[in-house]
């Protein structure tokens, strides 16, 4: 990072990014530098770097790469998923008004709704375990995992990215992150897993507190609250279109009743621009 690096800071309902043009191809980070520049106190500081680079489908627009604070690669990011369509557009990199982004683990859609709020089709949960990857034997509704003499009764499911949902029946008493820290080191997922601490209120209407591998508890996690809504419609919570309510804000989330899509609508924030 000798050169000047031009950045864009920008949020989804609180939860925080670096966002690079890297369509030039000519950034490129080591996993310490990555550390660096999300630290809060020495640093820029985020949640997660996402660089917007070019892709190698024609079927793309773009390649969306995403680093988490700790400097490691994450699938997807839900709530970046907005904020790097909206600085396409504010920085005139496109002027679609729905964009096909490349991502390490497939394909997703985003659609600008307003000048703030956009759609994004984060496609078809999985479920099969070895997909997630979570080390269990069949599909299941409800697993039970035993963890250091405790159990812990979820949902699995991926987005990319692997998550497993917990119902609890006040997220403000969560312990958020001492079993998100434990689930997420245990031997059942591999590659560590984003956990979600979710509070039923209605069938159209859920509380939640997530807390996301390589970055701890934050303030909204847009896959984290797709995974929630998929989970809750699994076993019978929810249906229809869902209101999630997190610490930074609010998301809806609509989760096909056959599982074929889910879509996650939100606002996503510039902060500021800067140099480093």
């Amino acid at each position: 990072m000798s050169k000047p690096l031009f950045f864009t800071k920008m949020h989804g309902l609180g939860n925080d990014f670096i966002v690079l043009d890297n369509t030039a191809g000519k950034l490129s980070f080591s996993q310490n530098e990555i550390k660096q520049l999300c630290t809060r106190h020495t640093g820029i500081g985020a949640d997660q770097l996402l660089l917007i680079e070019k892709s190698d489908k024609p079927e793309c627009d773009f390649y969306y790469r995403i680093y988490n604070a700790d400097g490691s690669l994450a699938e997807q990011c839900g709530n970046g998923a907005r904020c790097v369509a909206k600085y396409v557009y504010t920085q005139g990199l496109s002027v679609k008004p729905s964009l096909t982004w490349q991502t390490k683990k497939g394909t997703m859609v985003t659609k600008r709704l307003t000048e703030n709020t956009y759609e994004v089709e984060m496609g078809a949960p999985v479920f099969t375990p070895a997909n997630i990857p979570f080390q269990m034997s069949e599909r299941l509704s409800h697993y039970t995992l035993d963890i250091e003499g405790q159990s812990y009764l979820g949902g699995a499911v991926s987005f990319g990215n692997p998550h497993f949902v917990m119902k609890v029946d006040d997220i403000q008493q969560a312990p958020v992150v001492s079993v998100g820290a434990a689930i997420n080191a245990s031997t059942y997922f591999p590659q560590g897993v984003n956990v979600g601490f979710m509070q039923i209120v209605s069938p159209s209407h859920i509380k939640l507190r997530v807390y996301e591998r390589g970055v701890g508890e934050t303030k909204a996690c847009g896959s984290g609250a797709c995974a929630a809504v998929t989970i809750a419609v699994l076993q019978g919570d929810c249906q229809g279109p869902v209101t999630v309510d997190l610490l930074g804000g609010q998301l809806l989330i609509d989760c096909a009743s056959d599982f074929a899509s889910v879509k996650m609508v939100g606002e996503a924030a510039h902060v500021y621009q800067g140099q480093r």
